[in-house]
C-alpha cells in the first residue's frame, strides 16, 4: 500500500556541479526536494520505488545499486541508486533516476530497499495507472519518489519555445499534485503533454494508480518555471 510520495523535478541542473554558475537559481527547488524526501523517510516504507521518465534504453526496472553518471553533461560525477552495489547491472540509470539518486545521496537516505523504474513518454494513461496499482501492492508500506518536469514551453527562451497552453497545463498539474487529486492526474491530456514537452505526465499517472484508495493528502512545496520549464515539488502522506 502506498504510504507516502514525493514529487520532484528532474533537470540535471538540479545538481549544482552540472549547473555550475547558475546553481543558486535552483536553491529553493533543492530545498523543497529535501523537505519532500523527509516526508518519505518519516513514513518508514518497506520499499521505495523511484519512478522517472526515460528514453527507450532506460525504460523498465533498475535494481538497487545501479549506477548513474553526469559525465554526459561534462561533470565527473557518479551516483548509485540506494545503498547497494549492483555490479552486474548492464546499463546506467536514465538521467531522471540519476538525479533522484543524487537527491537520495544528498539527503543521506538509508532506508532499504530502493528500486528504480524508467517509464516512457508514450505509455498510455491506463497503462501508467495499472503499473501504479501493481507497484502499490509490492509491499505493506510502499513509498514513491516521482521524478518529472511540467511543460518546457513557458517562455520564448524555453527549450520548446513559448506555447500559450503551457501555463494552464502546468497550473492544473501543479494543483493536482499539490492536493493529491488522483482523478485529476489520471485525466491529464497525454497528447497535449507531449506537445508541451512535459516529461512528468507518465510518472505522475503511475503515482495516481498507486495512490488509489490510499487516502493521502498533498502539500505543494515548490512551483516555478525557471528557464521556461515548469518544476513542481510536492509531498503526499
Amino acid at each position: 500500500m502506498l504510504v507516502a510520495a514525493a514529487v520532484c523535478p528532474c533537470p540535471p541542473l538540479l545538481v549544482p556541479e552540472v549547473a555550475a554558475g547558475a546553481a543558486p537559481e535552483l536553491d529553493a527547488a533543492r530545498a523543497a526536494c529535501t523537505d519532500a524526501l523527509g516526508v518519505l523517510a518519516a513514513a518508514r516504507p518497506d520499499l521505495l520505488l523511484v519512478v522517472g521518465p526515460a528514453e527507450q534504453s532506460g525504460r523498465g526496472p533498475h535494481p538497487e545499486g545501479t549506477r548513474g553518471s553526469f559525465r554526459g553533461f561534462g561533470v565527473d560525477l557518479d551516483v548509485r541508486l540506494g545503498a547497494g552495489r549492483d555490479e552486474k547491472a548492464e546499463r546506467e540509470l536514465p538521467t531522471s533516476l540519476a538525479v533522484a539518486a543524487w537527491l537520495l545521496e544528498r539527503t543521506g537516505w538509508s532506508h532499504p530497499p530502493v528500486e528504480g523504474l524508467g517509464v516512457g513518454e508514450p505509455l498510455a494513461a491506463d497503462r501508467c495507472v495499472a503499473v501504479g496499482r501493481e507497484t502499490a501492492g509490492r509491499a505493506e508500506r510502499v513509498a514513491l519518489l516521482v521524478m518529472g518536469d511540467a511543460s518546457a514551453c513557458r517562455t520564448l527562451k524555453a527549450p520548446g519555445y513559448l506555447d500559450e497552453r503551457a501555463a494552464g497545463f502546468d497550473e492544473a498539474a501543479g494543483r493536482a499534485l499539490g492536493t493529491a487529486d488522483v482523478a485529476a492526474l489520471k485525466a491529464l491530456d497525454a497528447e497535449l503533454a507531449y506537445e508541451l514537452k512535459v516529461s512528468g505526465r507518465a510518472p505522475w499517472q503511475v503515482l495516481a494508480g498507486a495512490a488509489e484508495g490510499a487516502g493521502l493528502a498533498g502539500t505543494l512545496l515548490y512551483e516555478d518555471a525557471p528557464y521556461g520549464v515548469g518544476y513542481v515539488v510536492a509531498a503526499w502522506s
